[in-house]
């Protein structure tokens, strides 16, 4: 395809049966975020730049180096949105009251400029959920099961769920303090382009994907050891309640978010077949401050792109099609065709034909490219007899139909669906 053409790197058109995916996994989404009794969210893609520099975190590698950042004719700074929890967050303050215990999704783009690879794109897509809720166990749970309940959903099976806590708000300043003094001892340790990178973050240290560094921080206390015991008791009820719910975990130390809004019960869900960036999925426990405003409340994303090569690891078919296409035989049946067609989709079925007069060998070409299931055939002998003829595609077989009794007999399947 010629440069002129082509999207800007990082950035796909969807089309063809992907798009029949990703119109499947929205479809099963917001069937089960209705049996879970959360309602859709839709937040404008451009939001203030502080709606995200006060929640994510100025040291966060979205903040210094993804975000989509523009000025307005106004002078007003602006960003597109680089994750979905933000965004809903700041609606949610202008609710007041009403947002306590409000349950909410989202389905749509987030962008970062980031370096394009296999299902990380800089316009991506993300399917997440946010629950208002004060620090609960249960309600941690909920969310963890919601995102379970999505996955088994998608058909996708072989994936695995990784569970950690960052403490209370209130311990940040004690493991901060605790991990540093710990960091310090081996700072000189670490490669150079590192070590200044300690002070950054100290919980990000965690995240490092180095091997050098990964033997370093093996080495350290865990952050567990700097929290309260009332924070401990928080998580090993978390624990307990999963499993109770039969969901299986992966207890793991050195689990940390990249964000700074995070705290208490934090998780991520990878999947084996996609290589070293294996996670799909991930969330956790937050606190936001926006504006005068703190929300509390757990949530999650999955990553569509990711689902998607998930599911095709693990084959997973795509929705099949369905439907009927009109073959015309001569162009003065073509629109006595098109008020058949309209009456074929006024009862719920998908239809489609040639507006041109085409052989019948195009037609049927276009009528396996559109995914029919069936054709029917009319001619002029055909309108003049008032008959059709239907053919089947899957089984090789035709039969020809009073025009009148058909239809009823369309309305019937209808009535049956």
């Amino acid at each position: 395809m010629s440069n002129d053409f082509k999207p800007l790197q990082g950035m796909s058109d969807i089309t063809g049966n992907d798009v029949l995916k990703w119109q499947q996994i929205e479809e099963q989404s917001r069937t089960v975020f209705d049996t879970f009794g959360y309602s859709e969210l839709r937040t404008p893609l451009l939001e203030k730049s502080e709606v995200f520099l006060h929640s994510l975190g100025d040291s966060s590698d979205i903040v210094k180096k993804e975000m989509y950042a523009l000025e307005d004719r106004g002078g007003r700074s602006l960003v597109l949105r680089p994750e979905g929890t933000a965004g809903t967050i700041r609606y949610l303050a202008s609710l007041g009251e009403e947002a306590n215990n409000l349950r909410v999704y989202y389905i749509g783009p987030m962008f970062r400029c980031e370096r394009p690879q296999a299902g990380r794109k800089r316009q991506f897509h993300q399917i997440g959920a946010e629950f208002s809720s004060s620090p609960n166990p249960y309600a941690d749970v909920e969310s963890i099961m919601l995102q379970f309940e999505l996955l088994k959903k998608y058909g996708i099976n072989d994936s695995k769920i990784k569970i950690n806590t960052l403490g209370s708000q209130n311990d940040k300043k004690n493991i901060s303090h605790g991990m540093l003094t710990s960091l310090n001892k081996v700072k000189n340790k670490f490669p150079a382009k590192y070590q200044n990178r300690i002070d950054d973050n100290v919980l990000r240290v965690l995240d490092w994907k180095d091997e050098e560094c990964k033997k370093l921080i093996s080495e350290l206390p865990l952050i567990t050891s700097f929290m309260s015991e009332d924070s401990l008791i928080y998580f090993n009820k978390v624990k307990d309640i999963l499993t109770e719910m039969d969901i299986e975990i992966e207890h793991d130390p050195k689990l940390v978010r990249g964000l700074d809004y995070y705290n208490h019960t934090v998780w991520e869900i990878t999947h084996n077949s996609l290589g070293s960036q294996d996670a799909i999925a991930g969330g956790g426990r937050y606190t936001i401050q926006t504006g005068k405003k703190q929300i509390n409340g757990v949530g999650f994303a999955l990553g569509i792109e990711r689902l998607i090569l998930a599911s095709n690891n693990e084959g997973e078919d795509l929705p099949k099609k369905n439907g009927y296409w009109i073959v015309s035989l001569g162009e003065n049946t073509i629109i006595e065709n098109m008020k058949l067609s309209n009456k074929i989709r006024s009862l719920g079925h998908r239809c489609g034909m040639d507006l041109e007069n085409k052989s019948i060998k195009s037609q049927l070409r276009k009528a396996d490219k559109f995914g029919a299931t069936k054709v029917l055939i009319r001619g002029d002998q055909e309108l003049i007899n008032n008959k059709i003829i239907e053919k089947n595609l899957d089984k090789g077989s035709q039969q020809e139909f009073d025009l009148n009794e058909w239809i009823g007999i369309l309305g019937e399947r209808n009535a049956s669906i």
